[in-house]
């Protein structure tokens, strides 16, 4: 289902909770939201009014992917960025890095199972915002 994006920096300023196999239509919800909204690459729950660690993005080929509790494990190459949130209108200076390796969880067959990935690029950078988003960080 589409939701309305939140932008109350009161809401979106909590560290999100765990989230659960039982989450899965709230990930579904992100999914609808996202392709539904004009230039969004990623979102998280808390962008959606759900304060679980939930987030969907695209990749570089276009296609969406969903993480649950997503953590940063390991950054590589820091730099300094400027970013967009769909949360806000203004712009905002960042440090990420290059390569990032993130722990997840991914809903398979109705079970969270574990995951590391390694984001490169782009997609690192979006990944690490929406981690910042699940703990409550504001760009």
């Amino acid at each position: 289902m589409i939701k309305e994006l939140v932008n109350d920096d009161a809401i979106l300023s909590q560290p999100c909770e765990k989230a659960t196999a039982e989450d899965a239509a709230i990930a579904q919800d992100l999914l609808d939201t996202m392709a539904a909204t004009e230039d969004a690459a990623c979102l998280a729950a808390n962008q959606i009014g759900v304060a679980k660690a939930i987030v969907a993005y695209t990749d570089d080929s276009g296609a969406a992917h969903v993480m649950y509790n997503p953590k940063l494990l390991l950054g590589l190459g820091a730099y300094k960025a400027v970013e967009r949130c769909l949360s806000h209108d203004d712009d905002f200076k960042v440090t990420r890095f290059a390569k990032a390796k993130v722990s997840y969880d991914e809903l398979v067959d109705g079970e969270l199972k574990p995951r590391r990935r390694d984001f490169t690029g782009w997609v690192a950078q979006m990944v690490q915002h929406m981690i910042d988003h699940c703990n409550g960080k504001l760009v």
